[in-house]
């Protein structure tokens, strides 16, 4: 019993330690922010949707989030002309292997599978290594096969070392967006992704707090019903 409490202890340690120790960032995430979704809708089509696919996702559900089916139509969608379509890629896996050494996975669950805080630190965290066959590195996923596709916006990062052995991160050349920028930017896409992982997510959060109030209201007027019914009662 005491090694089985102790390994439950020990668990998100070991957990750390096993996705690199990074220390992660909490992601801005606000589903009812449409804005936001929007922008990271927008972000995910021009610079993911390349190379990840997101094969549970339709185009039709980005009208959920505030856009019309013509701005969709004419600002979101690239590879096909159905509104009711999937979000596929053109990339061939093949060609997706050999460039990256594994074909890029599909980002329908992503954020369910990984969570917002790893998504928003990982895509803050690339760095230039020329060690790597992409010429990129990050701080969350050591060797990562995915080159920094945002790296034109965030500019050049480098690993440094610090003071009692730690590394931070030094902006070597300056992208077209400010660092607070380039956060809001990337908070933006994973609000996105977090959204697209479970569309009623918001929806859902809403109907529970009415269900929670209705049954708070409820449980008030059973008390005061079982009082009178029971006032007489010895």
């Amino acid at each position: 019993m005491k090694k089985l409490l102790a390994i439950l202890l020990l668990a998100p340690g070991l957990a750390l330690a096993a996705g690199g120790g990074a220390k992660l960032d909490r992601a801005p995430v606000d589903l009812n922010d449409k804005l936001s979704l929007q922008r990271g809708a927008q972000i995910f089509v021009n610079h993911c949707l390349n190379c990840h696919a997101a094969a549970v996702m339709r185009y039709s559900k980005l009208m959920d989030i505030g856009l019309t089916e013509a701005q969709v139509r004419d600002n979101l969608m690239f590879a096909t002309d159905k509104v009711g379509d999937t979000m596929t890629t053109t990339l061939d896996p093949k060609d997706g292997k050999a460039w990256f050494g594994v074909n890029p996975p599909d980002l329908s669950l992503t954020a369910r599978s990984r969570g917002p805080d790893w998504l928003y630190t990982y895509l803050r965290g690339f760095y230039r290594d020329p060690a790597t066959k992409s010429g990129w590195n990050n701080t969350v996923f050591p060797n990562v096969g995915m080159p920094h596709v945002l790296w034109e916006y965030q500019g050049d990062q480098l690993l440094q070392s610090a003071d009692k052995g730690e590394a931070k991160l030094v902006l070597a050349q300056p992208g077209k967006l400010p660092p607070a920028e380039y956060d809001r930017y990337v908070g933006d896409l994973v609000n996105y992704l977090v959204y697209m992982g479970e569309p009623a997510r918001a929806k859902r959060v809403q109907i529970g707090i009415v269900v929670m109030f209705f049954l708070a209201a409820f449980f008030v007027i059973a008390v005061l019903l079982k009082k009178e019914y029971w006032k007489d009662v010895r």
